[in-house]
């Protein structure tokens, strides 16, 4: 099993990161993608990935901080060579939900990783909310350049997930498919092709279903493939095969 998207550099998990692994381990995780959305987070990044070696990361910018920190594909790029652990681009895209920061500024960094994923062939980490059409737009320029796109935490449309189909898209399932109100989101889920389908905390937000309310942390994706092998009508254990096949085919290239 893999959380593909986890915040390690976040309190409560960053002090508590030795009990973090062993409960990690302890439900089956081989591999953990931390992630960067800024540059003071992608320096401790840096740092967690020599931790372990379950643990790897990635270099972005998310659209919150685009005020604070515009990122040139240049800098991502030189990043990406000096680190063989990090292997991921982002977290990137479009937030419109909230103002905070400016919408240019956010397309601009957007567009900034994508050239960087297209260059070092190096997958692309989407955050997208409130800009389904925006962010599919944007993407969309770039469909011939055979993009490898993460939808993290996808939480759109089944009409925004046809689209982003088209470019051979990848959705991470996050413990918001545990929620009673999500049945639309699930029903998005049952749509979804499994061989596109990876699993992923966000922790330490999002904590699923029966951990609701609580300090989310990786050991908690149990619950999250539970309910999503339920949504998808196969095991547990085929599930997890799954998604773990699918992400080091996104991340490492290896063919299942």
């Amino acid at each position: 099993m893999i959380d593909s998207h986890c915040h390690l550099d976040h309190e409560p998990l960053l002090s508590d990161l030795a009990n973090v692994l062993i409960r990690s381990k302890n439900v089956g995780i081989e591999k953990l993608l931390t992630i960067s959305t800024s540059f003071e987070s992608f320096s401790r990044v840096k740092e967690l990935v020599k931790k372990d070696e379950m643990i790897f990361g990635t270099i972005g910018i998310h659209p919150h901080e685009t005020s604070a920190n515009i990122i040139t594909s240049k800098q991502i790029i030189e990043n990406l060579n000096e680190n063989s652990k990090i292997i991921g681009i982002g977290e990137t895209g479009l937030d419109f939900y909230y103002n905070n920061s400016e919408k240019k500024r956010q397309i601009t960094s957007f567009k900034e990783h994508i050239e960087a994923s297209i260059e070092t062939n190096t997958p692309l980490i989407v955050h997208s909310r409130a800009a389904e059409k925006e962010t599919f737009d944007i993407l969309n320029e770039y469909k011939n350049e055979r993009l490898k796109i993460l939808m993290h935490c996808f939480t759109g449309s089944k009409e925004f997930s046809k689209k982003l189909m088209t470019l051979n898209s990848f959705f991470s399932a996050s413990g918001i498919i545990t929620f009673k109100n999500s049945l639309d989101l699930q029903d998005t889920f049952k749509s979804i092709p499994i061989d596109n389908i990876l699993i992923e905390t966000d922790s330490p937000f999002l904590a699923p279903v029966p951990k609701r309310g609580k300090k989310n942390e990786p050991s908690f994706i149990d619950f999250t493939a539970i309910k999503l092998a339920e949504i998808k009508n196969i095991s547990k254990e085929d599930l997890v095969k799954k998604t773990t096949e699918n992400f080091n085919k996104l991340f490492f290239n290896y063919k299942s």
